[in-house]
């Protein structure tokens, strides 16, 4: 029962994770130094999705399940939990590249936008 969940503790932080890496930057508005905690989980979201590595989450979540007396799944968790909410089956590796490459230039855009709204517009008279 514990081990159980813990798997579901593992999972619920990784859908946390994931959202703050696409959502994140929006948190500046209310926090600049969150800054700190995104640029590093935007990039480490960006190499795992661009480079097809598995998050260590994922083995992590399968061996509590394991140890509950559940299977575990292949891949990764946005193979298992997410893709089949948000995408249809079939979905190939081009075009997970680029969903990393959207979610990285959605950052990039959003950082210039605060950038500009923080530095170059408040410098205007």
């Amino acid at each position: 029962m514990i081990y159980r969940l813990l798997a579901d503790i593992v999972v619920i932080l990784h859908l946390l994770f994931i959202v703050f890496v696409v959502f994140g930057g929006l948190l500046l508005w209310w926090r600049r130094a969150v800054v700190w905690l995104h640029v590093p989980a935007v990039i480490w979201g960006g190499v795992l999705s661009l480079m097809d590595w598995v998050c260590p989450l994922t083995p992590l979540e399968n061996r509590l399940r394991w140890m509950a007396g559940q299977d575990g799944y292949p891949g990764g968790f946005v193979d298992h939990y997410l893709l089949p909410m948000i995408y249809p089956p079939g979905l190939s590796h081009e075009m997970q590249l680029w969903i990393g490459l959207a979610v990285l230039a959605w950052n990039v855009l959003f950082y210039l936008l605060v950038y500009y709204c923080y530095t170059v517009r408040a410098q205007k008279p």
